[in-house]
């Protein structure tokens, strides 16, 4: 989120996390925020197809026309497909994906500051530990996609936050 935030500044392009587009989407009462409510309201993830329309609204928003990054999405292999046909529809297409590569007990580490610092009582060190599970299990083979595609480069995430974002300016030639 740190570093997907400043580079939408550097690069002057939105940023889209499914999480604030859903938030915002519920809060202003579109359609989709609304279908997507009664899904947030139950504890359920909402559904891919809520979520790419969410993500439509922006990519084709004239604010996106030099592109957007998006910050943990898509987190799944059928996600990226739908991102890429949707991109794809508009003549365009995923340029890059960076992987911000931490070691596990660093992100653990992070992730209870941030619980600390937010009052997330639910994120304890073992719920965490289960987050990275899941995100490895469903992101290693979206990792595998993008590959394929030379586009992915891994960028090491230790460090300041300015020598991480360093690292990912120097990676994109800006």
């Amino acid at each position: 989120g740190t570093q997907g935030a400043l580079l939408s500044t550097r690069l002057a392009i939105p940023k889209i996390a499914t999480g604030d587009l859903l938030r915002a989407a519920a809060r202003d009462g579109t359609p989709l925020g609304r279908k997507a409510k009664t899904y947030m309201e139950q504890g359920l993830l909402v559904p891919d197809e809520i979520i790419m329309g969410l993500i439509e609204e922006v990519v084709t928003s004239p604010g996106a026309r030099n592109g957007v990054i998006m910050d943990g999405f898509p987190r799944t292999v059928p996600q990226a497909v739908a991102v890429d046909r949707l991109l794809a529809a508009g003549g365009r297409r995923v340029d890059h994906v960076l992987l911000i590569d931490v070691p596990e007990e660093e992100l653990v580490r992070r992730m209870l500051g941030r619980a600390a610092q937010e009052g997330r009582s639910d994120d304890t060190p073992e719920t965490i530990r289960q987050r990275l599970v899941v995100f490895r299990e469903q992101t290693e083979p979206l990792i595998a996609h993008y590959r394929a595609q030379g586009i992915v480069t891994a960028i090491p995430g230790t460090g300041t936050v300015r020598e991480i974002a360093d690292r990912i300016a120097a990676s994109l030639g800006r």
